[in-house]
């Protein structure tokens, strides 16, 4: 080859790679929402750890530091933007714990404890700040499962017992009893998440069999029924119209409701974030996580404020925490 063609080989390379700079650049630049760098979390770095929301606290229970299987409990001020430490769970320390919040109380059952699938299950009241043992769960012991309070109804349901589940039971705080409920007609599977907007869940995401789970289903409690809506794949065979863009299947994934909209955040080796309207049934997709990528992690919202923290990557565990802007421009100088 001359010189001549070689030069022009060299031009042509070059401008390849500075266009696909450019493109990848303004792929980012047209994403919406900013990540905002909050209080570190006082306690140890961890991943796998559980949370519930009562006022204008969040509390962070257990999880694993890669050493240790934890059960101590934190509350995150959001208004002052600080922890206070609050009393140990009382069960065993424990990984994939799932929990909700109901009439004022936080409750934390299930997960592993590195020997034992678990089914036990705890009631933690702030006031007094102290733990109750309850009613164990009525299902098989289990960790990667699902908790959520939805029109004052508390459940649990997914996860792994050996096998992947999709069984789900509601708790009566009343009565304190555990009932087996409808589950929807999906696959079974670990690891997926959750979001309430209004009167409504809605579940995805997950594992099952080694495969990243399609299906994203609403539940009404009022009716105790699951409702399809549209899969969350790039497959646009089933529906040509809205999701060939798409990228949403993952597992270990993180979600939070603010402001009548339902956000996914991360997982498995992806920061991606998606922002979905309940009322079309459609995702856009927003400014991805600005810290470094992370599975296992913990999200929540309160009073419309979302927040992502913890969590690892490999086998480094983190102890930092974000909150979510969706309508603000990227930023890098609050992070």
């Amino acid at each position: 080859m001359n010189n001549f063609k070689k030069g022009i080989l060299f031009a042509a390379l070059f401008s390849s790679l500075f266009f696909i700079g450019c493109s990848n650049d303004d792929d980012d630049d047209d994403l919406i929402g900013n990540w905002i760098k909050k209080s570190a979390f006082d306690g140890p770095a961890r991943s796998s750890a559980t949370s519930f929301v009562i006022g204008d606290y969040a509390y962070i229970a257990t999880g694993y530091t890669g050493d240790v299987y934890l059960k101590d409990l934190w509350a995150y001020n959001s208004n002052g933007d600080y922890w206070e430490q609050k009393a140990d769970f009382t069960g065993v320390g424990r990984s994939s714990a799932s929990s909700f919040a109901l009439n004022e109380k936080g409750y934390v059952g299930l997960g592993y404890d590195g020997t034992n699938k678990l089914k036990d299950f705890y009631q933690y009241d702030p006031t007094s700040n102290s733990w109750t043992q309850k009613t164990d769960f009525a299902g098989t012991g289990r960790y990667g499962a699902l908790g959520f309070q939805v029109g004052g109804k508390a459940y649990f349901g997914t996860g792994y017992d050996g096998n992947y589940l999709k069984d789900f039971y509601q708790y009566n705080d009343q009565a304190n009893t555990w009932t087996l409920v409808n589950g929807f007609s999906g696959n079974k599977r670990r690891n997926a998440t959750v979001f309430v907007i209004g009167d409504k869940a809605y579940l995805g995401t997950g594992i099952n069999n080694g495969t990243y789970q399609e299906d994203f289903w609403e539940f009404d409690p009022s009716t105790d029924t699951w409702t399809r809506k549209r899969d969350i794949d790039k497959d646009d065979d089933d529906d040509e119209s809205f999701n060939d863009d798409y990228a949403l299947v993952r597992a270990n994934a993180s979600s939070f409701a603010m402001n009548g909209l339902g956000y996914l955040v991360g997982g498995e080796s992806i920061k991606t974030v998606w922002e979905y309207n309940p009322s079309t049934d459609l995702w856009v997709e927003r400014t991805p996580m600005e810290g470094v990528t992370r599975t296992d992690a913990v999200g929540f919202a309160i009073n419309n404020r979302g927040f992502y923290m913890l969590g690892r990557i490999g086998s480094t565990y983190f102890d930092d925490a974000w909150e979510f802007k969706p309508l603000d421009e990227q930023n890098d100088d609050d992070n």
